[in-house]
């Protein structure tokens, strides 16, 4: 079963449009990965796609997977929303359009649901563009970051692998690198969401000097050991800026992520929790914190061993043409 509606959108402006149909991809994200707090991201093998056509009228959005029956189906719904931010942002009005998605990233869950959303967003309206309008890289991020707040998320959707993000006076800006092939994510979903504003709100204003340092090296460390040096992943995932402030909201995020360290597996909160993402150095160490996991975890946890994405975001006439 679906979920579907329909409502009235701006007319079309450009009978051009009519007909025009695109394909989105866009993968999960894991924000952080411990100490690269709003910095670092990566770009992980599950997917929400959606397919969007321009239509004569009207507003039409049906939703498969996860979010049915749940997000909005109407010109509030994200994916609309940032759809038409873009079009505005280059001066046209959204056009009327049907969106059918078919969504597999989890909810509030800190995989990057909300970034997946903003980006698939940006994508469709970038396709139904195309070729009239043309949207560079960094006018991409750009335009995903102001509606997201931030770039760690999106920017590892829009461009796939591991990025660094920060922010200049003239916009968002990346860096995006090739991960070891050793390196072996494994995502811990539990059942229950996690409010990004609430974990946020639990964040201090200042930290301690020391603190801020030792989250610089290891920064610094954890670019090198997931691109290169695989076996510091442990040391290199050390953090003292965030998790453990968030650590109350999600006692039990808190308490698994303890004994997989403990037993040398580099696992950290994935995003804003409460999933938490071990960084295995290779398959067997994924499958041995797996099995941990199983034997002690006292809540269900689902596992997912995913891939690590390299494409990033894409979009295709539907048509495949």
């Amino acid at each position: 079963m679906s979920a579907a509606a329909s409502a009235e959108a701006t007319p079309a402006t450009d009978g051009a449009l009519l007909g025009r149909r695109v394909h989105v991809k866009v993968p999960a994200t894991s924000a952080n990965l411990g100490p690269g707090f709003d910095t670092l991201g990566l770009a992980l093998a599950q997917y929400d796609e959606l397919d969007v056509e321009v239509i004569g009228s009207g507003l039409e959005i049906e939703v498969h997977g996860v979010g049915e029956g749940e997000v909005p189906l109407d010109a509030s719904h994200l994916v609309v929303r940032a759809m038409a931010h873009t079009f505005a942002r280059h001066g046209r009005d959204l056009p009327p359009i049907r969106l059918v998605a078919h969504n597999s990233i989890p909810h509030g869950r800190g995989l990057g649901s909300s970034g997946a959303a903003i980006v698939a967003g940006v994508m469709a309206a970038k396709g139904l563009l195309a070729p009239e309008v043309e949207i560079s890289p960094d006018g991409l991020l750009e335009v995903a970051t102001e509606l997201e707040g931030h770039p760690d998320n999106v920017a590892p959707a829009l461009f796939g692998g591991l990025t660094i993000a920060w922010v200049t006076p003239d916009g968002p800006r990346h860096k995006k690198l090739m991960v070891h092939r050793g390196v072996s994510p494994l995502v811990l979903v539990p059942e229950h969401e996690m409010s990004t504003a609430l974990a946020r709100s639990l964040q201090p204003q200042s930290v301690p000097h020391e603190d801020a340092v030792f989250n610089v090296s290891r920064s610094a460390l954890l670019v090198a050991a997931l691109i290169q040096s695989p076996e510091l992943l442990l040391a290199a995932t050390e953090d003292k800026l965030h998790q453990s402030y968030r650590a109350e909201a999600m006692p039990e995020t808190d308490r698994l992520i303890r004994r997989l360290r403990e037993a040398g597996h580099p696992a950290v909160v994935s995003g804003a929790g409460p999933s938490i993402l071990v960084l295995a150095s290779d398959p067997s160490e994924r499958a041995d914190a797996t099995r941990l996991v199983e034997r002690t975890a006292d809540t269900a946890w689902q596992a997912l061993p995913l891939a690590v994405d390299f494409l990033g975001a894409t979009v295709t006439p539907a048509d495949g043409s």
